[in-house]
């Protein structure tokens, strides 16, 4: 059977015409039911996969030289790594000056382009009506806290003068009402006579002289001491020459202003009867009726103004209380809301910046609310602009990073910023997060509010270093290195195509370009690798024997640093 198989390839060889005609045979199938059926199974499974193994093998080694490669010299260079953003420029800060009140504007203070600091006067508006409402607010108001304080009073009756305590009229538990005496002050414990004394010269007498005093209605005598003398004589009704002498003395008992007294100084009597003067007295009485508690004082005692005398308690002074507190609260309310109101008729500066717009002017009526717009105001100490930044390169911003910001505006200069704030609430659109990085301008000579910028953040960069083009870096960090470069002879024991080796390189900065080698290459190496397209990537694998093409998905140096596929080089 052998033999037949070999003689019907054989013919299948020949042409229609050589071949001679086959013979026919049974063929017998010896596998029967599942057997047979994984049996074919199986043979053609091994026969394909001989058949890729066979193409894979048996590839012509010519093949490798359809490959194409791009080389480049290892050569020094500048690189900057950075990210770039446009945006449109703010102020500092920005403030439209509106009105809540409709009035006729007296007069304003600025013009347009003006500077103007916080809290100046930038309008004045017309106020009576707003005047009259805050000034009753304010008798309203004086009179709620008059009647609290005399609630108060009225619970906690207070001395309303320094001296002593005469007299204390009730006790603690007593039940007093409006109008009952509580105790007695008198200024002090002294009494004051002015003794005249005829035909007798001023020279006689002296201040702290000492005076016998005999007060009429009481036994005995008392002493006292000359204060004041009269500077001169003086002539009475009568005719007669009289000096006038001040004596001061200790009451000797409940003295009254009703008493009578006559004195002898030295060796003269004094003429009539003179009128004794008190110390000044109050009598504190109730003003609300309750129980008397906290009462300590005691005749003699010492007592300040203020000083507390007792509490009245009970539901009728602590209702009186109550309701003066909140008549007091209500009245403070309105006077607030009174003087606010007055005050949005002087309108202020809120900012310190410049006067962009005026929209109203002395003499125009204004509609307070969302249409009282009067000018707007801008902070321009510096500008500011907003960068949008891909998520996969916001963790390479920081604040205090420095931003060159350039404008079309503004030709061949460049400005400094610096990042002030990297948020953290970013913005999905298209499946793609951006977030957004503020950036301060302090020099802005040539810029204004409004204006396109276009702004790069500088992450890293080297100068002078030896660089490669992105591309030629494999992932792994290898290099693939022309036969006759002097780092081939560094080169690892990975395969490489004909003509070329591999080498191992470390490193650095890399652009959208560029990649800087810090180690394992030298100026005089050419570097190969196959040159990719932005949208995608077809390299043959120069690795394997006769070169595979491959297609990688995604664009850019994707060997390099930040590629995210298959090195860019002959063996990816």
């Amino acid at each position: 059977m052998k033999d037949e198989l070999l003689e019907e390839q054989a013919a299948e060889a020949l042409s229609p015409e050589e071949a001679p005609a086959k013979k026919k045979r049974a063929w017998k199938n010896p596998l029967k039911g599942k057997k047979k059926k994984w049996l074919i199974l199986a043979l053609v499974a091994v026969a394909a996969g001989g058949l890729a193994a066979s193409k894979l093998l048996n590839t012509p080694k010519a093949a490798a030289a359809d490959t194409t490669y791009t080389t480049a010299a290892v050569e020094t260079r500048n690189i900057t790594n950075s990210l770039s953003s446009s945006g449109t420029l703010q102020p500092a800060d920005s403030y439209t000056v509106t009105t809540l009140v409709s009035a006729e504007i007296l007069s304003d203070t600025f013009e347009e382009g003006d500077e103007v600091t916080e809290g100046q006067l930038l309008y004045t508006l017309d106020s009576s009506n707003a005047s009259s409402s805050q000034t009753q607010a304010q008798n309203s108001y004086t009179q709620a806290q008059k009647s609290y304080n005399s609630a108060v009073k009225a619970k906690y009756p207070t001395a309303d003068m320094s001296g002593s305590v005469s007299e204390v009229y009730v006790n603690n538990g007593d039940s007093v009402s409006a109008g009952t005496e509580l105790l007695k002050i008198v200024g002090d414990n002294n009494i004051y006579i002015d003794f005249l004394f005829t035909y007798v010269d001023n020279s006689a007498f002296y201040v702290g002289q000492t005076a016998t005093i005999f007060i009429n209605g009481f036994a005995g005598t008392t002493t006292g001491t000359v204060t004041a003398v009269s500077n001169g004589s003086t002539a009475s009704d009568n005719g007669r020459m009289l000096t006038t002498v001040r004596v001061k003395a200790t009451n000797p008992g409940l003295v009254t202003s009703s008493y009578t007294a006559t004195a002898v100084i030295g060796s003269y009597s004094s003429y009539g009867n003179a009128s004794i003067k008190v110390s000044a007295s109050s009598v504190i009485t109730a003003e609300a009726s309750g129980k008397v508690s906290g009462l300590s004082w005691l005749a003699g005692d010492t007592i300040s103004d203020g000083d507390r005398i007792c509490t009245i308690t009970g539901d009728s002074v602590d209702d009186q209380i109550d309701n003066a507190k909140i008549s007091l609260s209500n009245a403070q309310t309105n006077l607030e809301n009174a003087q606010d109101t007055l005050d949005d008729y002087k309108v202020t500066a809120p900012i310190s910046g410049t006067v962009v717009t005026k929209t109203a002017k002395a003499g125009d009526k204004i509609e307070g609310g969302s249409t009282g717009t009067l000018c707007t105001i801008y902070d321009l100490s510096y500008l500011e602009m907003t960068m949008s930044i891909d998520e996969l390169d916001i963790s390479q911003v920081e604040v205090g990073q420095t931003v060159e910001v350039t404008a079309d505006a503004v030709e061949g200069k460049t400005y400094t910023g610096v990042v002030t704030k990297v948020s953290v609430a970013g913005t999905t659109s298209g499946g793609i997060t951006t977030y957004p990085v503020t950036v301060r301008i302090d020099e802005t000579d040539g810029l204004r509010p409004g204006m396109n910028v276009d702004a790069e953040i500088v992450i890293s960069s080297a100068e002078g270093v030896l660089a490669v083009p992105s591309g030629a870096v494999n992932r792994g960090n290898t290099v693939l290195v022309t036969a006759d470069s002097p780092s081939a002879a560094n080169a690892t024991d990975q395969e490489a195509p004909e003509g070329y080796a591999y080498v191992e390189v470390e490193i650095g900065v890399s652009d959208d370009s560029y990649t800087e080698i810090a180690s394992g290459l030298q100026e005089g190496d050419t570097v190969a690798y196959i040159q990719t397209g932005s949208s995608g990537m077809n390299m043959m694998m120069g690795g394997m024997p006769g070169g595979m093409t491959v297609t990688t998905v995604g664009g850019g140096p994707s060997g390099g640093p930040g590629g995210g596929g298959m090195g860019g080089g002959p063996m990816g």
